[in-house]
């Protein structure tokens, strides 16, 4: 996907939720950010099973353990609801409440998942969100920092706020050239997108 294909997915995205009722731009970037963790949930989920599997350890997602696969919670199913309406009560009722639950048993990013509400209220808007974000290339590359700095530059911040993300090509460079190993203890406290911290981790 180009660059520009990719914006204008973003653009539509965008104005999809202010169409919806959704205008604060923050609830706007909170409310994609949630779907989109959804969706990585699932991505994340079905490759850590695959890899279980492979060597045959037992295999503990965060789905229903009895069927995991037809989990209603997994992006995968309830992105193909028969209706709009189900697609909505699903999302709402099950999905939700499955993010503050994540967020009540896990440390770390649970202080941002423990009030994790649906705000979208218009079914026609949910369904188009659903549908932009799961044509995302978000398992590729460097895509979620795009993403991050675009709705950044989108909300005006990027100048003011001092936020800016060094490009996928530079961070490889400069820690190639740094050599981080095992033994080092690494810092960033600028980290943004943690960007240099995963690129140190993919490098050693």
């Amino acid at each position: 996907m180009s660059n520009n294909e990719f914006k204008n997915k973003i653009d539509k995205l965008w104005l999809s939720f202010h169409a919806g009722g959704v205008a604060n731009p923050l609830t706007v970037i909170e409310q994609i950010t949630f779907l989109m963790f959804v969706r990585l949930m699932d991505i994340t989920d079905s490759r850590n099973q695959r890899r279980d599997e492979r060597l045959n350890q037992g295999y503990q997602g965060i789905y229903n353990e009895s069927d995991p696969q037809n989990d209603r919670r997994r992006w995968k199913n309830f992105k193909r609801s028969e209706t709009p309406d189900v697609l909505f009560e699903v999302v709402r009722d099950e999905v939700f409440p499955h993010l503050r639950e994540l967020g009540e048993n896990r440390d770390g990013f649970g202080e941002y998942l423990k009030h994790a509400t649906l705000m979208v209220q218009k079914k026609s808007t949910l369904v188009e969100a659903v549908d932009i974000i799961d044509s995302l290339p978000l398992d590729q590359g460097d895509k979620k920092g795009d993403l991050y700095e675009y709705m950044l530059d989108k909300l005006r911040q990027a100048g003011i706020g001092g936020q800016f993300r060094t490009p996928g090509h530079i961070i490889e460079l400069m820690v190639k050239i740094i050599d981080p190993q095992a033994s080092e203890k690494i810092c960033d406290p600028a980290c943004g997108t943690s960007g240099f911290l995963i690129g140190a981790i993919n490098h050693i």
